[in-house]
């Protein structure tokens, strides 16, 4: 009979990944400083490699919510944010069904003085038809003429764009990253640390103290974000707040929506209708 450690490993190797869509082009190659292209997927599960380019990228979604890993971090990307992934960092994207992405690709030498790091940020709705024109503009554009102007314009709202709070480390050590992928690929598996301890091959205290040392958060604090994450993701795709919190195995809304208070500073209604108005005029519930 294989042991929890193995089984642990066999279940993330058996674990699809989704189908690759290859890569065509290096944004690196486009004679202009900013580029951009609209990507649209409709795959039941879909990933694109990892990989880097030397220019800085935002990836913005616009339709449907995408998960991204950027280097030890990994995030959500639901409609109307964006992740900004500096030049050099290798990166991951997948998804599932139908998602709309604009890709932005920004020269070391026109990236704005805000954008110092990886994050995940809101883009407003000027933004976002900012981006769309400029998407359809030609590769060659006249930097000095309109095409030019848009795009300056777009790089002044993004540089204006706040940061959300849609990250989460990822454990760099061997054992803490496999236990870790797992996790994050099915949230709502209600495991006690103990019993995933066990599954890592690791005591439930040395779970505890290399997580802490490895990214500097509690093993439970960890899944607690990661849930305000698989939350959020669905939430915003118009979920309802007690289904969710039972699937996460909270016994009842209220537990969860306190959960999600303390980590976020607000209840899911204030925290959606701040992130995406949107999103939140379509949700129903108690605070």
């Amino acid at each position: 009979m294989a042991s929890d450690s193995n089984r642990l490993e066999d279940e993330h190797r058996a674990d699809p990944a989704g189908e690759l869509i290859p890569l065509t082009s290096n944004p690196d190659d486009n004679p202009r400083p900013v580029s951009l292209s609209i990507s649209r997927m409709d795959r039941r599960v879909w990933r694109f490699p990892s990989h880097s380019h030397t220019r800085s990228q935002l990836l913005f979604t616009m339709n449907g919510v995408v998960d991204c890993t950027v280097g030890d971090s990994f995030g959500i990307v639901p409609a109307d944010c964006a992740v900004w992934i500096p030049g050099g960092l290798r990166h991951t994207v997948k998804g599932a069904g139908l998602a709309e992405c604009c890709l932005l690709y920004l020269d070391p030498s026109r990236i704005p003085a805000s954008l110092n790091g990886h994050r995940t940020v809101k883009v407003s709705p000027l933004l976002r038809e900012l981006m769309i024109e400029a998407a359809k503009q030609s590769d060659a554009y006249d930097e000095n003429g309109a095409p030019g102007r848009l795009m300056a314009t777009m790089l002044d709202q993004l540089a204006l764009a706040p940061t959300t709070d849609l990250q989460l480390p990822m454990p760099r050590e061997e054992r803490l990253r496999r236990l870790a992928e797992r996790i994050v690929s099915d949230p709502c598996d209600a495991a006690s640390a103990r019993m995933w301890s066990k599954r890592a091959g690791l005591s439930e205290r040395n779970l505890r103290r290399l997580f802490q040392a490895d990214i500097g958060m509690s093993f439970g604090s960890w899944r607690r974000r990661l849930h305000v994450m698989h939350a959020s993701q669905r939430l915003i795709a118009g979920e309802r707040v007690q289904d969710v919190a039972l699937d996460l195995g909270y016994d009842n809304a209220s537990g969860f929506i306190t959960m999600f208070r303390k980590i976020v500073g607000k209840p899911p209604a204030r925290y959606l209708a701040d992130l995406s108005p949107k999103a939140g005029a379509r949700r129903e519930e108690t605070t």
